[in-house]
């Protein structure tokens, strides 16, 4: 359902993560630890997606297994599909589909779903600021200039209504 999406991006203990997607009609969740400045990752795909790229993809590293997320712009909207492989290390070189389990799939507008990661990461800086998120993350600061980015080009590109957008 596009429009509907939420995300959420909790640190839930000392180097892990929980996040949970849902666009009104299936959702999915899961957990990982800091092996990857997942974060960053995340933001970054957002942004490449305001770019040439048609397609961007990121890894977060679930100890051995891997969750994949690709995403594939369709004009004004993302297809996103999140993708499970048993062994990340084997997987890596593997073209997207092959191997993986299709865990949770969404077409959204860019906008819409740059949004919600947007919110979601502004919400862990607002509840832990970047000290307290390296300390929780420990291996990976906060990564302030892939929000800024993602701040600047949602802006600039996407008609978005929201008040903290506008200003």
């Amino acid at each position: 359902m596009a429009g509907n999406l939420q995300f959420s991006w909790a640190l839930s203990g000392p180097g892990w993560v929980t996040y949970r997607i849902t666009d009104g009609a299936s959702e999915h969740e899961t957990y990982f630890g800091y092996c990857t400045d997942a974060l960053a990752d995340l933001l970054y795909a957002m942004t490449g997606l305001y770019g040439d790229s048609s397609c961007e993809r990121f890894s977060f590293d679930r100890e051995p297994m891997e969750t994949r997320w690709l995403l594939r712009r369709q004009g004004a909207d993302v297809a996103i599909d999140v993708f499970e492989f048993p062994d990340g290390a084997v997987s890596w070189g593997s073209p997207d589909e092959t191997g993986g389990t299709l865990l949770w799939r969404s077409t959204q507008p860019r906008g819409v779903l740059c949004h919600a990661v947007k919110e979601a990461a502004e919400a862990v800086l607002l509840e832990h600021g970047e000290d307290g998120y390296l300390e929780k993350w420990m291996l990976h600061p906060f990564p302030m200039a892939a929000l800024q980015d993602l701040r600047r080009l949602h802006r600039r590109n996407d008609d978005c209504r929201h008040e903290q957008c506008l200003t």
